[in-house]
C-alpha cells in the first residue's frame, strides 16, 4: 500500500533536510570554483538566510559616560584640534569588531569634544549625521550658513552633503554625541568628504526659534512651493522635554510616552536612513518596547534605571549609551519612584521601511 504525502508534508520535510557542505564536494571541483571566483550557495545558505530570526553579531551594550568623559578630556589634552579635525571617541560594539567602528550594523556613534576657542573646520560628506548635545555651553554648529546654538539635549541635523562646521565661544568643554549612517554609506563604497572655507553666518536666528516654533504651524510660503528636504535642523531639548511632560498627562499608564522627530513640512522622518525619537519613563515605570526589525541606540538624557535586552540586563545612568540589536526584546525600568527618566532613541527603521523589510511584532 502506498500512502500519499501531502505538499505541506513535503515542505516541512524539505525544511528539516540538512544541506550539503563544502566538504561534500570534491577538492578538485572546489579548487576549480575558486579559480573562477565562484562560490556554491547551498553550504552557506543557512548563514545568509537563517530560519525564523536573523543571525546577529551585535551585542547588547552599555557605554558609561563616566568612563568616556575622562578619556575624552584627556584626548583634548593630548591632541590639538588641528591634529584631529574632529576629536571623537567612537563607541564600537565588540560583536561587530572594534576596528569597524559600528555601534550597530547601520549606526556609528561617537562622543565629540570641542574646547573654548576651537573650530572644527567646515566640510561636507556623503554620510548623514546628527549631533545630540550632552554637556556644556557656548558651542555652535553652522549648517549652510545657519548658526545653531548647542544646548544640552538639542538635536542638530547635518544632512548628507550639506556644509557644516563647529565652534566654541564659551568656557569649559562642550561634548556631544555624533550619530551617523556611516556604516551603510561606507559599506556601499560611497563615503567621502570635502573640505571648504569657513562659512559666513546668516544674520538671523535659526529656524527653530523663528519659522517652526509651534506644532501644526508652518510658514504659509511652505504650502505654495516645493517642500524643503530639511526645513528644520535644530530641535531644542527644552521644547521636546516640555512636550513629553504634557503628553504624559494624557497617556494611560502602560502606554509609551514617546515623540518622533519629523520634518515639520511633511510629517515624515527628518532624515532618510536613521530615525529619532524621545521617550519619557514616568517615576517607577516599567515599559516593554515593541519588538521590531530595526537596530537602535538609546542615550540617557537624564535619570537612571535598567534596560533588559534579550535578557541581558544593563543598568544605566544619565548620559550613558545603550546599543540594541535588531529583533531584540527590550524592557525599560525607571529606577526612581519620584523622578522621570528621559531617553533619546536612534534607529534605522526609516531605511528599512524604504527598502521594504521593516517589521514590528506585537
Amino acid at each position: 500500500m502506498i500512502t500519499a504525502i501531502s505538499p505541506a508534508s513535503n515542505r516541512s520535510k524539505r525544511k528539516m533536510t540538512a544541506l550539503g557542505t563544502l566538504e561534500d564536494l570534491p577538492l578538485e571541483y572546489r579548487n576549480g570554483l575558486t579559480a573562477r571566483n565562484l562560490v556554491p550557495l547551498w553550504p552557506n545558505l543557512r548563514a545568509a538566510l537563517p530560519h525564523n530570526k536573523p543571525s546577529r553579531r551585535t551585542r547588547p551594550m552599555l557605554w558609561r559616560y563616566e568612563d568616556i568623559r575622562p578619556q575624552l578630556l584627556e584626548a583634548g589634552r593630548l591632541t590639538p584640534i588641528e591634529k584631529a579635525e574632529r576629536r571623537v571617541l567612537v563607541l564600537a560594539n565588540p560583536g561587530l569588531g572594534l576596528e569597524n567602528m559600528q555601534a550597530t550594523p547601520s549606526i556609528y556613534v561617537g562622543m565629540q569634544l570641542i574646547l573654548p576657542g576651537e573650530v572644527a573646520p567646515n566640510h561636507r560628506h556623503a554620510p548623514s549625521a546628527v549631533r545630540f548635545v550632552i554637556e556644556g555651553k557656548g558651542g555652535f554648529t553652522m549648517v549652510e550658513g545657519e548658526k545653531l546654538p548647542m544646548e544640552p539635549g538639542d538635536l542638530i541635523l547635518t544632512p548628507s552633503l550639506l556644509w557644516h562646521e563647529h565652534g566654541h565661544t564659551g568656557s569649559g568643554p562642550v561634548i556631544w554625541m555624533d550619530v551617523l549612517d556611516l556604516p551603510v554609506v561606507y559599506g556601499l563604497e560611497a563615503s567621502y568628504a570635502l573640505e571648504g572655507p569657513s562659512q559666513q553666518p546668516r544674520n538671523e536666528p535659526d529656524a527653530s526659534q523663528t519659522r517652526y516654533r509651534r506644532s501644526g504651524l508652518i510658514p504659509w510660503s511652505a504650502t505654495t512651493r516645493t517642500r524643503a528636504d530639511y526645513p528644520l535642523v535644530r530641535f531644542p531639548w527644552q521644547e521636546v522635554r516640555q512636550a513629553l511632560a504634557d503628553l504624559a498627562t494624557v497617556t494611560p499608564v502602560g502606554e509609551a510616552v514617546r515623540l518622533a522627530y519629523v520634518n515639520p513640512e511633511t510629517g515624515h522622518e527628518c532624515m532618510p536612513i536613521l530615525g529619532f525619537s524621545a521617550l519619557l519613563l514616568r517615576p517607577g515605570e516599567t515599559l516593554r518596547l515593541p519588538r521590531h526589525s530595526a537596530s537602535s541606540i538609546i542615550n540617557v538624557v537624564s535619570g537612571s534605571g535598567s534596560a533588559a535586552i534579550d535578557s541581558v540586563e544593563l543598568r544605566f545612568d544619565a548620559f550613558d549609551t545603550v546599543a540594541v540589536p535588531t529583533h531584540a526584546e527590550v524592557k525599560l525600568d525607571n529606577a526612581s519612584s519620584k523622578h522621570p527618566a528621559f531617553l533619546f532613541v536612534v534607529d534605522d527603521a526609516p531605511m528599512q521601511r524604504k527598502l521594504g523589510f521593516y517589521e514590528m511584532f506585537g
